[in-house]
């Protein structure tokens, strides 16, 4: 269940709203004057979402770019080769 409070909780419990953001990693929704107005969301949070949004963009974009012929590789040799980056730079 969304947790919703008022503008006026930001200015009297903004510990509270950043505690709880911070524990469940869920947001906030913040209205004003009875409707929606904000979202807080911890910083961790916020970089998930923007990470698996990046992620989708280039889900779709490989996917069109299948459909329009392009060749995959072997799952196989593509971890062969992220396992030879990886080894070598650390």
């Amino acid at each position: 269940m969304p947790n919703i409070r008022p503008i006026s909780d930001l200015r009297n419990n903004a510990n509270s709203i950043s505690e709880f953001c911070h524990q469940t990693g869920e947001p906030v929704f913040i209205t004003k004057n009875g409707t929606g107005d904000m979202v807080v969301m911890s910083i961790k949070a916020y970089e998930r979402q923007q990470a698996l949004i990046e992620l989708y963009a280039k889900l779709a974009e490989a996917e069109e770019e299948i459909a329009n012929g392009a060749e995959g590789k072997e799952l196989s040799e593509v971890a062969k080769r992220l396992r030879n980056r990886v080894h070598g730079r650390v």
